[in-house]
C-alpha cells in the first residue's frame, strides 16, 4: 500500500546559498523506523530529481525522531543570483511531503 508522506509527517525547509535543508519529523515517533525504512536518500533524490541537481545526504536524528535532508545545488544559485519564484525553496517541503512511500 502506498501512503503519502504528508499524511505521517511533516516538514521545514532552510536555505543557505545554493544549499537546500529539508527535514522531515513523523507526527507519531513510531513512524520514525517506518521513514527510516523508505524515506532513504536516493528515494528522495529520485523524487526531487527535477528541483534537486547536486547530491542528498541524509542524517538520521534518533534522539528527537527526525531526519534532515542536506540536499546540494538546489536552488538555482541561491537567494541573491536565483530568478526562480521561491529562492528561499520554502515550498520544497512541500513538494517532499508529496513522495509516495510503501506502508
Amino acid at each position: 500500500m502506498k501512503q503519502k508522506l504528508y499524511e505521517i509527517a511533516h516538514s521545514r525547509a532552510g536555505d543557505k546559498g545554493n544549499t537546500l535543508t529539508l527535514s522531515l519529523i513523523p507526527y507519531d515517533e513510531k513512524d520514525f523506523e517506518l521513514l527510516h525504512r523508505e524515506a532513504t536518500a536516493e528515494k528522495v533524490k529520485e523524487h526531487l530529481k527535477e528541483i534537486v541537481q547536486g547530491e542528498i545526504i541524509r542524517y538520521d536524528l534518533p534522539n528527537i525522531a527526525a531526519f534532515q535532508f542536506v540536499c546540494q545545488r538546489a536552488l538555482s544559485g541561491g537567494v541573491t543570483t536565483s530568478l526562480v519564484m521561491d529562492t528561499h525553496g520554502k515550498t520544497l517541503s512541500y513538494a517532499l511531503l508529496e513522495m509516495e512511500i510503501d506502508v
